[in-house]
């Protein structure tokens, strides 16, 4: 267990910091050495929202921006706002002198000024702890699978395909209810809100050095400015390797429910991801000829029985081990998505943007009536 007792702050009151309060409130359940927390306070530009939400998940205040960087209680940040706020308020937290975790959402920023600012933070900041949004990359499943991977029995990596898609845009009343979110790329679209988690997949598996060849985007509505991506696919390489692959994200695939899926291919064998079936991911080896079904259920490290080990993990499920690795600084975890994993996918989501305007000028891409 830590030895300093946890004084978790928010930054942020909307809908993705309630998933966060509840991950840091089920931890005792699935973890013996889970660390003692203090829910110091909320803070958001609404009184009422903060204030609804402090008394409804249990944190003991709330505050103003100015307020909170000022409060001497906390020591552990949470950034929850909007993309286009994440820098400002992670200087802000910077400036606190008793903080000494960051957790920030991804995007980490949005746009290449930004990613400028914060490119030297883990090196300026050392006694601070930086981890970034990612929590597929907690998904049991897929940690077994990059794992396995990372053993170097598939070989040199061929290509890949990943896809992150949902259907929710298809309808107005949806897309009303969202506006900030079809802010133009990178700030907004499918491929910065969904695609970075696919790429954070792909980064995992392969490296931080992979380039862009390509991008095309499809789908319009009138309500909908077209710089900002419905559907988009990205075509990549990793110049170290040679491997190559698409990363797909879409708002508008029907009947999609949310699915994040993965199939990666080596000299040797393949192996395959899907949320869908999130207890498990498949393999192929070319000796053995035979396609593998990996059980993993919910497996994690350290092994849990709340409720019980084989019951399938879902979205929140991953999410709370992200807390847990977060705040029990835990040095034997595979790999914790840090600030450079996060830059290393916000360059990607960028350049994504920056191809999909070429495509748009190239195709004429305009803004259905």
């Amino acid at each position: 267990m830590a030895s300093e007792k946890i004084k978790i702050g928010f930054i942020g009151a909307g809908g993705i910091a309630r998933s966060h309060a509840f991950a840091i409130s089920a931890l005792p359940f699935y973890y013996e050495d889970a660390p003692e927390v203090s829910l110091e306070s909320v803070c958001s530009q609404s009184v009422l929202s903060r204030s609804a939400f402090a008394s409804r998940y249990g944190f003991r205040g709330h505050s103003s921006l100015d307020e909170f960087t000022n409060n001497e209680n906390i020591n552990t940040i949470y950034i929850l706002g909007p993309n286009v706020v994440h820098v400002p308020h992670l200087e802000k937290a910077l400036e606190m002198k008793n903080v000494s975790r960051i957790y920030i959402e991804k995007p980490v920023c949005a746009s290449k000024e930004e990613e400028n600012i914060i490119e030297g933070m883990t090196l300026a900041y050392p006694r601070v702890r930086f981890q970034t949004g990612f929590q597929y990359l907690f998904n049991s499943s897929f940690r077994s699978a990059l794992k396995q991977w990372r053993s170097g029995i598939f070989g040199r990596p061929l290509h890949f395909e990943v896809r992150y898609y949902h259907g929710d845009y298809l309808r107005k009343g949806y897309r009303d209810k969202r506006k900030t979110r079809l802010a133009p790329a990178p700030e907004g679209g499918a491929m910065a809100d969904l695609g970075s988690h696919a790429m954070s997949l792909v980064v995992a598996f392969l490296n931080e050095n992979l380039r862009i060849a390509g991008a095309i985007q499809a789908g319009s509505f009138g309500d909908v400015v077209p710089e900002t991506d419905l559907f988009s696919s990205v075509f990549l390489t990793d110049p170290v390797t040679g491997a190559a692959g698409t990363v797909s994200a879409s708002r508008i695939s029907s009947g999609t429910g949310d699915t994040l899926s993965m199939d990666i291919y080596g000299e040797k064998g393949s192996l395959r991801f899907s949320s869908n079936t999130p207890d498990y991911y498949e393999y192929y080896l070319e000796d053995s000829g035979t396609l593998n079904r990996v059980m993993t259920g919910s497996n994690y490290n350290p092994v849990t029985s709340f409720p019980s080990g084989h019951v399938p993990p879902g979205w929140l499920r991953s999410m709370i081990h992200a807390h847990y690795v977060f705040l029990i600084d835990n040095a034997n975890e595979l790999l914790v998505p840090d600030l450079q994993h996060g830059l290393a996918v916000q360059r990607l989501v960028r350049e994504s943007a920056e191809h999909m305007e070429t495509f748009r000028n190239q195709y004429g891409i305009t803004r259905n009536s």
